[in-house]
């Protein structure tokens, strides 16, 4: 078989076109050095391994080999995995946003100038030849080429003007603002959330309708901020619980096997897009638990438990670090794997489970995804119970037995393909959610999950000082942005406060002086999305608008703020605060776009209340396990051994005394050593009124 310069990389995505008959190139030296010796523009497609249309546009076309050939022909050719080089996918996202006035996605198309790499034309999806008023790819390849011969002047003037446009929005992002950092925007960010929450169905906008897990996780922290009786905390929680409860009953979340797809169709979040992403489960674990804990409503318990039990059993590899996604499609079908036919579901219960199964997820009702069933909520157990006079017990007992059914059933089917490359950066959501929930819903499970997988990542992507940012297998490549670094430190303070280990607060020393030394922009605050010495691109960004993750600069301030408060280090207290002075006038502007910069300005404005236990192992775990059950997320409890005798200055003065003993601490202000529970607990509750 043939294959092109993809053959050697790391990313399943591209190899996936190894073997296209596309002169594919990666992103490198190599492409651009043969770029310009040949004069050929650069045809850049961006994508991922569980993106459907991109599946169908490398079906429709590059495996077509009369378009491939006119593509070899016209273009030097470089395919690049979006989770690999979010560096690369962020400028050219932008630039087709420039240049397009709409919204790109993935496939990206772009169409770059060999000595600059400046785009001259960008576009998404195109297909085989002209469908619904798109141009056929074949058509713009010619046109593309055409004009990139007979018009260079008009290409040359249309570049000059993206570049001042590029240099433009780097100017305002780096831009010194004199906004005073108040709490005027999280009140502002809240009205913003009210005017576009979906009363009816939960979440925001319509459809497509995304989970938004840093907006869910905004409210519940703005609700846990404010007494019980406070509007504005009432209103924040509503928004978060039902937007919760709605996800986890519909279509959106995986009812037999756990775990959420990446977004709904459909504003009822009855049908998905049917790929699963380790980042979004990552975040929405963490949240479910955290509903659970303010709410104490078990259905959150047990969507945390499921999406937590997917991610270890079909995300985690063996040596503890965590896969990137399940694709959408199976056996060439988006969605295959997961749906139903009512037949095939009789066929595999008994009746009494058939009758409970079929009313709970709407197999009395038509088909709602081409001919075919897609399991929803439609009754609860208390429902059914009472139609069919039944205990509610055994109507659950009779649901899980029939889940199980089906999915032993559903296991010998062709699962969706597997990214099986490890993202540093997400592996940092993954680990802290893991680490937070263990905490939360008290399960062992989940915290030496967590503590694996900081492991591994240690060992195969800390080399020399310094984070890389993806492997498969034991190959370790592509220098780390500033993501990995704040994803990982976060994540690695979460563990902390769930097992003291002295080396994990060594690594998290070592990941904020090096994204210090190597990120910070130290004339206008915050930090760049590359390190100093990345390679030299068309723009080096600097973001603190959310995405689908959250705000890098939100995540280092929010880490450095706590690391700073823990130790009274002042460098990464003022990191943190230079952070969000560098993005308060966005925030000012844009609160409900900004919530992980919100979260990190809430602890600015009012630090959080930092526990430090000393005493022996029973001692210490007793009182842990007391503080967990009132938890808040603006608290933070370590618990220390006594012998733990290499301790930051900062720590060692919290000595230990008799068995056991409580320090509470916010800000710059320490209560007195409390050497009983009942003490440590009204210390928390003064220093909670602060």
């Amino acid at each position: 078989m043939t294959t092109n310069a993809l053959s050697e990389e790391t990313s399943p995505y591209l190899l996936q076109h190894a073997d296209n008959p596309v002169d594919w190139y990666p992103w490198g030296p190599e492409a651009l050095a043969l770029a310009r010796r040949e004069r050929k523009p650069i045809l850049l497609s961006i994508g991922y391994s569980a993106c459907h249309w991109c599946h169908v546009m490398a079906h429709e076309s590059f495996e077509d080999p009369a378009i491939a050939a006119l593509m070899n022909s016209q273009f030097i050719n470089i395919k690049v995995d979006r989770e690999e080089r979010p560096d690369l996918d962020r400028i050219y996202q932008t630039a087709h946003q420039l240049l397009s006035r709409r919204p790109g996605g993935w496939p990206l198309t772009v169409f770059l100038s060999p000595d600059d790499q400046l785009p001259f034309f960008a576009g998404t999806y195109f297909p085989p030849q002209e469908r619904h008023g798109m141009i056929g790819f074949p058509d713009l390849l010619l046109r593309i080429a055409a004009a990139w011969h007979d018009q260079p002047d008009q290409i040359h003037a249309q570049n000059e003007q993206l570049r001042g446009a590029l240099s433009t929005l780097d100017r305002i992002s780096h831009n010194p603002s004199v906004v005073p950092l108040d709490g005027t925007p999280l009140s502002d960010g809240l009205a913003q959330a009210q005017e576009s929450f979906d009363e009816r169905y939960g979440g925001f906008g319509d459809a497509p309708k995304f989970p938004h897990p840093t907006s869910l996780e905004r409210l519940l922290r703005h609700a846990a901020a404010r007494p019980t009786d406070d509007l504005e905390g009432s209103a924040a929680l509503h928004m978060a619980l039902y937007s919760l409860e709605r996800m986890a009953a519909g279509g959106i979340n995986d009812q037999l096997g756990g775990g959420f797809y990446r977004y709904s169709v459909d504003a009822r979040w009855q049908i998905p897009h049917f790929e699963k992403m380790l980042y979004d489960n990552a975040q929405l674990l963490s949240l479910y638990a955290w509903a659970f804990r303010l709410s104490g409503q078990r259905q959150f318990e047990r969507t945390a438990r499921a999406i937590a039990g997917w991610m270890i059993a079909d995300m985690q590899d063996d040596d503890g670090a965590f896969y990137s996604s399940r694709d959408a499609d199976s056996e060439g079908e988006e969605g295959q794997y997961y749906l139903w036919q009512v037949e095939q579901v009789a066929a595999l219960l008994n009746e009494r489970e058939f009758n409970c199964f079929s009313r709970r997820f709407g197999l009395d009702q038509p088909p709602n995804f081409e001919g075919h069933w897609h399991l929803t909520v439609h009754a609860s157990a208390a429902t059914i119970a009472r139609e069919q006079n039944l205990p509610e017990a055994e109507v659950e007992s009779l649901l899980a037995s029939a889940s199980d059914k089906l999915l032993a059933s559903r296991a010998a089917r062709i699962p969706p393909a597997r990214d099986d490359k490890i993202l540093t950066a997400w592996n940092g959501l993954a680990i802290k959610s893991l680490a937070v929930s263990a905490r939360l819903l008290n399960d062992t499970m989940m915290g030496d999950a967590a503590q694996r997988a900081l492991d591994s990542i240690k060992r195969r992507l800390w080399r020399d000082g310094r984070l890389l940012a993806t492997c498969r297998g034991e190959r370790a490549r592509l220098p780390a942005y500033l993501d990995d670094y704040a994803f990982l430190l976060d994540a690695t303070l979460a563990l902390l406060e769930l097992r003291w280990r002295a080396a994990d607060l060594d690594f998290a020393l070592q990941l904020a002086d090096t994204m210090l030394a190597n990120f910070v922009d130290t004339e206008n605050g915050g930090f760049y999305f590359t390190a100093h010495d990345h390679e030299r691109l068309v723009m080096r960004t600097r973001a603190f608008q959310d995405d689908a993750i959250p705000a890098g600069n939100g995540i280092a301030a929010m880490a450095l703020g706590r690391l700073g408060h823990l130790l009274g280090d002042t460098r990464y207290l003022a990191a943190a605060g230079d952070t969000l002075k560098a993005g308060a006038d966005v925030m000012q502007r844009y609160p409900w776009s900004h919530n992980a910069m919100l979260n990190a300005l809430e602890e600015f404005l009012s630090p959080p209340a930092m526990t430090i236990l000393r005493g022996n192992e029973t001692a210490l775990a007793r009182w842990q396990q007391a503080l967990r059950t009132q938890a808040l997320p603006r608290q933070m409890v370590l618990a220390i051994p006594a012998a733990a005798d290499t301790l930051p200055q900062a720590l060692a003065a919290r000595a230990p005394r008799g068995d056991i003993v409580g320090y509470v601490c916010r800000g710059m202000t320490c209560s007195a050593p409390a050497q009983s529970l009942d003490e440590l607990q009204a210390a928390l509750t003064v220093s909670a009124a602060g």
